[in-house]
């Protein structure tokens, strides 16, 4: 009897013991559970506070870009002519009615494309083929206040598709600007793969100071600029971005996380979408140091306006392939070599000018200022050679 009430005085502590262990077993595994899921919570919490902040980082670091910068951005405009149109009808219900043009012109200004200020006195920089046409009484900046100032002066640069602008001190409402805004310059030889980028300009040619991003999606790229009437380019080492850019912003700044310049919005991929590019701000920089040393782009500057006439539609129309003049730059080497409108440029110093895959420009930049070329023409079903002295613009 004492062995059997020994045995169950026994298992009575042994399994109060497992009782208590299950008990504090659970309680502490729930605690320490319940630690680990608070612990697992706090770090979501934590991982979505890193999240929204790095959201309000980035937004907070565009608005504080678009709103640094754009001061010193600029909408280009051109004053052009456009024909008069007059309502007419057929009946006096206004059935099959159209417009017909009255034989009178007005004028307007158009905006055509973007660009920045570079230094206080005025200096704006955008791309050649913005400002390809007319005289310098034909443009004017706008800037983000409204206010607009007349274009006295431009240089353009054909090698790299870069214009300089300098503006009046007095905008057209009479106002007078002591210093200009300009914007800071950063280094494109440090840019990656990746880099986030703003974009500010003339969307479309209409949406004034309009702000995109993006990121850099490639670097050292080349392409074929033109507009087909001042010639194609070839651009080497140009930026990649998927920012939005179209013919609008051309011309605007391409900016880093630090609100600087690190690109000239250039250029827009025809045969796919998020496809821009951006000349890099080095390249601009040397051209700017180059034009404040001199006063000019050490550049010859040959005077013409040209559409590439190619081989086979010189076969249909029966005319040698070359570059044909549409525009002749008043006091340029080419008008002082007696070239005239409609002739075509054959050859450039003894080359074909259809065989160079750059073109008129890209045989120009060969060259420098006073140098004498031999340049033939065709004119009037016959072909003639002449010499131009080339000067600086």
């Amino acid at each position: 009897m004492k062995s059997r009430a020994t045995y169950q005085f026994g298992m009575g502590i042994l399994i109060g013991m497992l009782v208590m262990i299950i008990f504090v077993g659970g309680a502490v595994a729930e605690r320490i559970w319940g630690l680990s899921i608070l612990k697992n919570l706090n770090q979501v919490q934590s991982g979505g506070e890193l999240v929204t902040q790095k959201i309000l980082t980035e937004e907070s670091m565009v608005t504080e870009v678009a709103e640094r910068v754009s001061p010193a951005v600029v909408t280009v405009s051109y004053k052009q002519q456009t024909p008069v149109m007059q309502q007419y009808f057929l009946d006096p219900f206004g059935m099959f009615g159209g417009r017909r043009a009255t034989g009178e012109v007005e004028t307007e200004q158009v905006d055509i494309g973007s660009g920045f200020i570079v230094d206080k006195t005025g200096l704006v920089v955008t791309n050649k083929h913005v400002v390809s046409q007319g005289q310098p009484s034909d443009y004017k900046v706008v800037l983000k206040d409204d206010k607009e100032y007349q274009v006295e002066k431009i240089w353009r640069d054909p090698v790299n598709d870069l214009a300089i602008l300098k503006i009046s001190s007095s905008a057209s409402s009479g106002s007078t600007s002591a210093d200009f805004p300009a914007v800071e310059m950063g280094n494109s030889g440090t840019l990656r793969v990746g880099n986030f980028v703003v974009a500010i300009g003339t969307a479309l040619g209409e949406f004034r100071h309009t702000v995109t991003t993006g990121v850099i999606s490639g670097l050292g790229r080349g392409i074929t600029a033109g507009d087909g009437f001042s010639g194609v380019e070839k651009l080497d080492n140009v930026i990649q971005t998927d920012a939005a850019i179209n013919p609008g912003n051309s011309g605007g700044p391409l900016l880093n996380s630090a609100g600087q310049v690190i690109g000239v919005n250039v250029a827009v991929s025809q045969s796919a979408n998020n496809i821009g590019f951006a000349l890099p701000i080095n390249v601009v920089r040397d051209s700017l140091k180059n034009f404040n040393e001199t006063g000019q782009f050490d550049r010859p500057f040959f005077g013409v306006r040209y559409q590439m006439v190619n081989k086979e539609q010189g076969i249909l129309n029966n005319v040698p392939a070359g570059a044909y003049v549409v525009e002749i730059v008043a006091g340029s080497s080419a008008e002082k070599a007696g070239i005239q409108k409609g002739d075509i440029v054959i050859k450039f110093g003894g080359q074909s000018v259809v065989d160079n895959e750059n073109g008129l420009v890209g045989m120009l930049s060969k060259n420098k200022i006073g140098d004498r070329v031999e340049v033939e023409i065709w004119r009037d079903g016959k072909s003639q050679k002449m010499i131009v002295e080339l000067k600086g613009e």
